[in-house]
């Protein structure tokens, strides 16, 4: 099984869902294999050679929605696995919906994440006198900022450019937190909101020039992660993978020197991203594979991952009293919001050649100086 979490949170937590599978699956041989690099980019291009290579693995980590559009052709059907498993009765409806794909089930969630986050260091909005509970808009953030830079020694965001992803997820963030729910629909199904698009990339250029880390071109995700902890930065906006990475720091702990709020505008919405396994055609190893995937999708295995990486269960019947408070909060927020928008950056809401492409765009014309004008015609264009 090859899977991207080689570092940090994604590492511990999968190490602990290796360990209950091989305890309750002794008599199953093993190899999991880290792929080395942030976003999937990496294991994407290993995963396309060995299918290319008629050398396919017998199951990887990946994301579900229109990014199985990426397998079209090599993935099987595991239709067996969740009518014996009754997973259709048991996991989230869009976790259904989303790991279909012409007809018959190709994959298996092990978690869902949250996209809409803003997480910040309480010592630093402490200093600059900032109440996080009220940064409820985009102008309460820039307040906020203007706060931590004014009386900090802080700078007031964090924000890893060393690859273009996390530019394109904070865009979409802004988008819902400034544009709001319908104008990202019509954008992801291609109506041209150009204002709104616009509008968006004229407030995520605002944050990157005046307010993000002086290095911010050179930081990877958990540099930039690290900046809160030390007590570098105040915000960054991530996935809640970031609270996996808090949660495993030493001497951070939750409300004392971490928070997370939703991104501002984005209260009532929980931002859906999942983590799945999909299941190649031509399987080296079909019923090893298939009990691994019943495996993913039970509650032994959804405690085991979640639990560490910052993620939730994606199963309904998961008793989470006993996870991190914080997670607590965001399942929470899950059953009480009132859209669902799937993410854009981690393959759900578009096929994964217009993410590439988006992303591109970002890497040409807005990773400093930001030219609002090609990033936009260039996002409508590829939608």
């Amino acid at each position: 099984m090859l899977h991207g979490w080689d570092e940090g949170d994604g590492a511990v937590a999968v190490r602990a869902l290796v360990d209950a599978f091989e305890e309750q699956a002794p008599d199953v041989p093993t190899e999991f294999t880290a792929i080395e690099g942030g976003g999937n980019e990496n294991l994407n291009t290993v995963v396309d050679y060995r299918l290319y290579d008629d050398d396919p693995p017998s199951a990887f980590a990946n994301w579900p929605g229109k990014n199985l559009q990426r397998y079209e052709g090599s993935l099987g059907s595991v239709d067996d696995v969740w009518a014996e498993n009754d997973f259709a009765a048991v996991h989230v409806e869009e976790a259904v919906d989303l790991h279909r794909q012409n007809g018959s089930f190709r994959a298996v969630p092990i978690g869902s994440h949250r996209l809409n986050n803003l997480f910040y260091s309480v010592a630093v909005l402490e200093e600059a006198g900032v109440d996080p509970a009220g940064i409820t808009s985009l102008d309460a953030l820039f307040d906020a900022m203007d706060a931590v830079a004014a009386e900090t020694d802080a700078a007031p965001m964090t924000h890893a450019m060393a690859a273009p992803w996390p530019t394109t997820q904070l865009w979409v963030a802004v988008f819902l937190g400034q544009e709001g729910h319908e104008p990202y629909v019509d954008f992801i199904e291609g109506r041209r909101p150009e204002a709104a698009v616009r509008a968006s990339f004229e407030t995520t250029a605002r944050i990157l020039e005046t307010y993000v880390t002086y290095d911010a071109a050179s930081l990877d995700l958990p540099a930039s992660n690290q900046n809160v902890v030390d007590g570098d930065a105040a915000f960054i906006h991530q996935g809640n993978w970031t609270a996996g990475a808090f949660a495993n720091a030493t001497d951070f702990e939750y409300g004392d020197d971490w928070g997370a709020n939703a991104f501002p505008g984005t209260e009532n919405r929980y931002t859906l991203h999942f983590d799945s396994f999909l299941y190649p055609g031509d399987n080296p190893t079909p019923e090893y594979s298939r009990r691994w995937l019943a495996f993913v999708g039970s509650e032994t295995a959804q405690v085991a991952f979640n639990q560490h990486k910052g993620s939730i269960p994606t199963r309904t019947d998961v008793d989470v009293s006993e996870f991190h408070p914080y997670l607590q909060a965001v399942a929470e927020d899950f059953e009480n919001a009132e859209y669902r928008p799937p993410t854009l950056q981690h393959g759900l809401a578009l096929a994964p050649e217009k993410v590439t492409a988006l992303n591109r765009i970002v890497a040409n014309t807005f990773m400093g100086p930001y030219d609002v004008d090609a990033a936009t015609a260039g996002f409508l264009d590829v939608v």
